[in-house]
């Protein structure tokens, strides 16, 4: 018996609030530099990707996996830095000392924010 519509829209909409409602606060800078990375040496890993600040790190551990980021606003005079999207990146390299909790790839940084904002308040889940 298949379930109907609605119920499968509601388990949807429940099963979004939950992953919101588990989601860590953070900050986030980007990077422009990808290769080598701390993960995977001289090997390019895409453009979609991010660095974890030492609270992350676990000596490495966090290489590989995957985070869902979301802006959720400014940390600075930049207005509105926001675009209302979220992107999933992969962890490839360890970014002590970088000022956010992670270091996205500027083209990560760009699809949730405008660049010029240089940091922003973030979401994010594994």
């Amino acid at each position: 018996m298949a379930l109907p519509k609605s119920i499968l829209l509601i388990i949807g909409v429940v099963a979004t609030l939950f992953s919101i409602a588990l989601a860590t606060p953070g900050t986030a800078t980007f990077y422009t530099n990808y290769v080598p990375s701390a993960c995977y040496g001289n090997t390019p890993e895409g453009t979609i990707i991010a660095a974890a600040s030492d609270p992350l790190w676990n000596n490495g551990a966090i290489c590989g996996k995957f985070f869902n980021v979301t802006c959720t606003g400014p940390t600075n005079p930049v207005p509105h830095p926001c675009t209302g999207k979220s992107i999933v990146v992969k962890i490839v390299d360890h970014c002590p000392g970088c000022g956010g909790t992670l270091d996205l790839s500027k083209e990560a940084f760009s699809t949730i924010a405008n660049p010029v904002a240089g940091i922003i308040k973030i979401d994010y889940v594994q």
